[in-house]
C-alpha cells in the first residue's frame, strides 16, 4: 500500500472568503466563497502562484484535509520544496463546488461566470494579499479541462497543467447519453431527476454519474440534454457541447502559454484518445507543449503532481 505521511505542515495556512457578482447563477448558488492558501516556510519576496482547479464533486480546499496512506496537497508541496525540486510557491485552494457537482471553469448563465472570476476576481483579490511573480493553474479531470480551457482563452496565465482533462467529446460524453437518459426517464425529465437528488437523503453511483452529465448540459448548453427521448442526437444543440471540447477549441484559440498534458493509458471516461488527438493536433499546429502519457487510469493520479508542480513553478520563474 502507499506510504502515509505524517508530516505535520511547516508553513502556514491563510483562509478568507470574497463575493463577486460574476457568480450570480441560475441555481441560486452563493456568490462569496472561501479560499484556502498555503504558504510555505521560509518563504518572501515575490513568489510563483499555484491555483489548484478541483475535479467533479470536488473543491481546491478538500485537498488540504488528511487522507490515509496519501499526502495532502500542502504537505505535497512543502516536501517537493523541501527536496529541491521547486521553489517556495503560493498555493490557492478555492472553493469552486455548485449545486450540480461540479465546475468546468467556464462562464455560463446557468453554473456563473467561473472563468472570468478566476481570471478577474480572484486574481484580483490575490494580488491585494501576497508578492506574486507570476500565475500557473493546475487541475485534473474538470479542473484540467479548466486548466487547459483558460489557457486558451485567457492571456493572463504564466502556464497551465492539465492531468487527464476533458476531452474528445464523442467518446467522453457522446458514448454516455444513452445511459444517462435512462437514468433520467423514470423520473419524467431533466427538473424532476434534480428534484430527486434534493429530495434523497443518500445518492448511489448512478446519480453521481448523471448530475455530472447535466451538470456538463448546464455549462455547454441550456442544461437539457442534445438528444431527444429517442437518444438521437439533436445537431444543433450537440454542436453547441463540441463547440467547448478542446480539440474543437485548438483551431481557433492558439495563442497558448506554457502547457503541461498528460493522461493514463487506461483512463476509464476514454479521456486518453482525446487527449492523443489533441496532443497530435497541437503538434502540428507548432504549439509547444509537454505531453506524456503514462501507466494508469482516471483515478489514483496525484503522484502526477509531482511532476506538474516544480513544472509551473519553473515556468513563472523563467518568464
Amino acid at each position: 500500500m502507499p506510504e502515509h505521511s505524517f508530516e505535520p505542515i511547516r508553513g502556514f495556512f491563510d483562509r478568507f472568503s470574497f463575493s463577486s457578482t460574476n457568480l450570480e447563477n441560475q441555481l441560486g448558488d452563493p456568490i462569496e466563497r472561501e479560499v484556502v492558501v498555503h504558504i510555505p516556510p521560509n518563504s518572501e519576496g515575490p513568489m510563483p502562484c499555484i491555483i489548484y482547479l478541483a475535479p467533479f464533486t470536488g473543491t481546491g480546499f478538500a485537498r488540504a484535509n488528511w487522507k490515509a496512506f496519501a499526502e495532502t496537497l500542502p504537505q505535497r508541496h512543502e516536501r517537493l520544496i523541501k527536496e529541491g525540486k521547486m521553489p517556495p510557491s503560493i498555493l490557492v485552494m478555492p472553493d469552486t463546488f455548485t449545486s450540480l457537482g461540479g465546475n468546468q471553469f467556464i462562464d455560463s448563465d446557468t453554473m456563473g461566470k467561473w472563468g472570468s472570476w478566476l481570471k478577474d476576481d480572484l486574481r484580483s483579490e490575490l494580488d491585494s494579499r501576497y508578492d506574486i511573480s507570476g500565475y500557473g493553474l493546475v487541475g485534473k479531470s474538470s479542473g484540467g479541462y479548466g486548466a487547459l480551457v483558460r489557457g486558451m482563452l485567457d492571456d493572463c496565465w504564466n502556464a497551465v497543467a492539465c492531468h487527464s482533462g476533458d476531452c474528445g467529446f464523442e467518446l467522453l460524453f457522446g458514448i454516455e447519453m444513452a445511459t444517462t437518459l435512462t437514468e433520467i426517464m423514470p423520473h419524467g425529465g431533466v427538473e424532476q431527476f434534480l428534484q430527486y437528488v434534493r429530495k434523497s437523503p443518500s445518492l448511489k453511483g448512478d446519480d453521481f454519474h448523471t448530475l455530472m452529465m447535466l451538470a456538463m448540459a448546464a455549462t455547454y448548453s441550456d442544461g437539457t440534454l442534445p438528444v431527444n427521448e429517442n437518444c438521437k442526437f439533436i445537431d444543433e444543440k450537440w454542436a453547441e457541447w463540441k463547440s467547448w471540447d478542446p480539440l474543437t477549441m485548438i483551431e481557433i484559440h492558439q495563442n497558448l502559454p506554457p502547457c503541461w498534458i498528460d493522461v493514463g493509458d487506461s483512463d476509464q471516461y476514454n479521456i486518453q484518445y482525446g487527449l492523443r488527438q489533441l496532443h497530435k493536433r497541437m503538434t502540428e499546429l507548432g504549439i509547444k507543449h509537454e505531453w506524456e502519457e503514462f501507466p494508469g487510469t482516471h483515478s489514483g493520479i496525484d503522484h502526477r503532481l509531482d511532476l506538474s508542480l516544480p513544472w509551473i513553478a519553473s515556468q513563472i520563474s523563467n518568464d
